[in-house]
């Protein structure tokens, strides 16, 4: 019987397209440069403790079960299955002797830009367990295994290509969960899906000033109250939460793609001050700043040769 390696020993295993760093409980995703995806195709028996990432995370079992524990959940993923696991989830995985799988992580960014994806927030917010024998979970995994077979050929243009699949399956588990749950027609107690596309776009294009929900709220034409309702009921997050989320997403991109300092990173994505900026993003990313770029330089760089331990 193969031995199963404990997630410390995968944990220093080098791999010819990056690493995985774990610190703590925390996985940092290291991805080729120019890409935010990865894909592994493993048969060796293996078992990850419990961590957390910013990537979502989907495993396609293609022999034996995949055993996911999420708090009090568990599930297992056998041949033919999907799951779908939204970002920031705390799960262990552990993989049998018989499993073989392709594991597919990306960043949720280029999806959470599209102006239609606030109205399928709370679908995106939950795990999403596909069980072989029905036609969403045939198209859904014949559209992931064009992901992967996207990723190995790696031609031009190869991680645009990848997300042209990957926002399909969104458009398409989007539309299912829509007709499940009943599309909420516009009333004097709804707002309409235009002015709400308009005020994230508003957002989008302000993070980086003294953005406030008054403003937000005065460019949409509503009070702040009533602003901050519909805008929750539309995205499924509060204005406060959103705007920081965008803050912290373009703050990161930064940190890994610039030479900027802390302090122009922490102005240039939105953040009152630097010591703002360090508390947020170590609550959110449990690491500091200056603690992520190092992760991540040491991550986008392999050719130099360096240990990460």
């Amino acid at each position: 019987m193969p031995e199963i390696k404990s997630q410390t020993e995968q944990s220093k295993s080098r791999f010819p397209d990056g690493f995985r760093i774990l610190q703590g409980r925390q996985e940092f995703i290291a991805y080729m440069e120019h890409s935010s995806i990865r894909v592994w195709a493993s048969d060796v028996a293996s078992h990850y403790d419990h961590h957390s990432h910013s990537a979502i995370e989907i495993i396609l079992p293609d022999g034996g079960e995949a055993i996911y524990q999420l708090q009090e959940e568990t599930y297992r993923v056998k041949p033919g299955e999907v799951l779908i696991l939204p970002s920031g989830t705390m799960h262990s995985l552990t993989e049998p002797p018989d499993t073989r799988r392709y594991l597919l992580l990306f960043e949720p960014n280029p999806l959470l830009s599209l102006r239609d994806i606030p109205n399928i927030s709370p679908m995106m917010q939950q795990p999403i367990f596909l069980r072989g024998g029905t036609e969403l979970q045939a198209k859904t995994r014949k559209l992931l295994l064009q992901v992967v077979d996207c990723y190995f050929r790696k031609e031009e243009m190869w991680n645009t290509e990848c997300y042209s699949y990957l926002l399909q399956v969104y458009a398409l588990l989007g539309r299912h969960y829509l007709e499940a749950a009943g599309v909420q027609r516009p009333s004097q107690h709804t707002i309409d899906p235009a002015i709400m596309n308009s005020a994230i776009t508003y957002i989008n294009e302000h993070y980086m000033e003294e953005l406030s929900l008054e403003d937000a709220a005065v460019f949409a034409g509503f009070s702040k109250y009533y602003f901050s309702r519909m805008f929750k009921q539309f995205s499924g997050i509060s204005f406060s939460e959103y705007l920081t989320r965008k803050r912290l997403n373009v703050a990161a991109d930064l940190l890994v793609r610039t030479n900027q300092s802390i302090r122009e990173v922490a102005v240039a994505s939105g953040f009152g001050s630097t010591a703002t900026f360090n508390r947020i993003f170590r609550l959110h990313k449990n690491c500091t700043p200056s603690q992520y770029r190092a992760i991540y330089s040491i991550a986008n760089g392999p050719e130099n040769g360096r240990s990460i331990f």
